[in-house]
């Protein structure tokens, strides 16, 4: 079958959403070797998510909801792997 578009996983949650969006603005990535999120402390990313959520709210939730979301998420990120030797 031809597929013409990229088709994006399903989010089932608004932290879900958040999370998404901070991935594919840069501002978190996932450790390779151990899956936790780590914030990538880059304030350029951090804006095009926040552009995003005030821009692109999922269905159902107010921009300012999702703003909320997406400072709640990084508040809870860390900068480093809690598993990773050397970075605790």
């Amino acid at each position: 079958m031809l597929m013409t578009k990229e088709r994006r996983p399903a989010i089932r949650t608004l932290r879900g959403w958040a999370i998404s969006v901070l991935q594919e603005a840069g501002a978190i990535r996932e450790c390779e070797e151990h899956g936790w999120m780590q914030d990538r402390a880059d304030p350029h990313s951090r804006e095009r998510a926040f552009d995003v959520a005030r821009r692109d709210p999922p269905h159902g939730v107010s921009p300012e909801e999702a703003v909320v979301e997406i400072a709640e998420v990084l508040d809870g990120i860390g900068d480093t792997c809690l598993e990773c030797p050397g970075e605790t």
